[in-house]
């Protein structure tokens, strides 16, 4: 994503809609210098107004930030009767139920659950778990897996930008699909994650991120590629302020799509509060 692009296409979509800058201002309550800024490129729209911008310009988020085919390119990779990521839980799992392990059915949010694997395990382990994703397609496979399980798990459609926060969880887990986040909103968008986190939970989080030694994954969209990867360390800053379980970067193989790869990830298991568990 770049700014350049999201700001010729507010300008564009109002200009077609045949808003002048002060009309769409009034419609979000804003002035509209603000609306110019963005248009100039020398400001960039907050992430709570992305949805409304959105809606008065009769679009998406997505197509504000200059990408479109997210959802239908995951409804392609999904369509299929097996599971594009395989069945085995991520290794995030396991490390999150050691640190708040399901002495009660704490709450999970699993951000961008793809198939269901992850949430469906959680589930299975005894948490309350609600989960979303960008893919219709992938939802309803995951809403077949958690039944094939015998399990509830709250699955339901939303886009990690567009989505806004309803509740407080205990758990708040989210793996390799935070690079569709702008750069610019990632620190307010982990201020979000933190501040809808119950007081001792966790956030567990992995992103991608950017080597000149390590090309563009095989299966990776133009999308993808272009909303831009993570710096080393970045997503560690903007928890420097919690408890730190789990912190690292790692390079590993990876085969997605059948095609071997590698990616370059950071993961981060932080924890707001710093009780020990025996004295919960």
């Amino acid at each position: 994503m770049n700014q350049l692009k999201t700001g010729d296409i507010i300008g564009s979509k109002r200009k077609e809609l045949g808003f002048t800058q002060n009309q769409l201002a009034k419609m979000l309550n804003i002035s509209f210098q603000a609306v110019s800024k963005w248009e100039n490129n020398t400001a960039y729209p907050d992430i709570e107004m992305l949805p409304k911008l959105a809606a008065a310009l009769h679009t998406t988020v997505d197509r504000l930030l200059g990408y479109q085919g997210a959802a239908a390119d995951y409804d392609s990779r999904y369509d299929t009767e097996e599971y594009y990521w395989g069945l085995t839980p991520n290794h995030i799992c396991y490390d999150i139920m050691k640190f708040l392990p399901p002495v009660k059915p704490y709450r999970v949010l699993d951000m961008g659950c793809g198939e269901g694997k992850d949430a469906v395990f959680f589930a299975k382990c005894g948490y309350n778990v609600s989960a979303f994703d960008i893919s219709e397609q992938g939802i309803e496979k995951a809403r077949n897996l958690a039944g094939h399980n015998k399990v509830n798990v709250n699955f339901f459609k939303a886009d990690i930008i567009d989505y806004r926060f309803d509740g407080e969880y205990d758990i708040i887990f989210s793996s390799g699909v935070l690079h569709y986040i702008p750069q610019p909103k990632r620190k307010e968008f982990c201020e979000s994650l933190k501040s809808h986190t119950s007081a001792i939970g966790i956030n567990a989080l992995n992103v991608f991120v950017q080597k000149p030694f390590i090309p563009c994954a095989p299966d990776s969209t133009k999308e993808e590629e272009s909303k831009g990867l993570w710096y080393s360390g970045e997503l560690f800053q903007y928890y420097h302020d919690w408890l730190f379980h789990t912190c690292k970067e790692e390079i590993f193989d990876c085969d997605s799509g059948g095609i071997p790869h590698k990616h370059c990830m950071d993961t981060l298991i932080a924890q707001k509060g710093t009780f020990p568990f025996n004295s919960l």
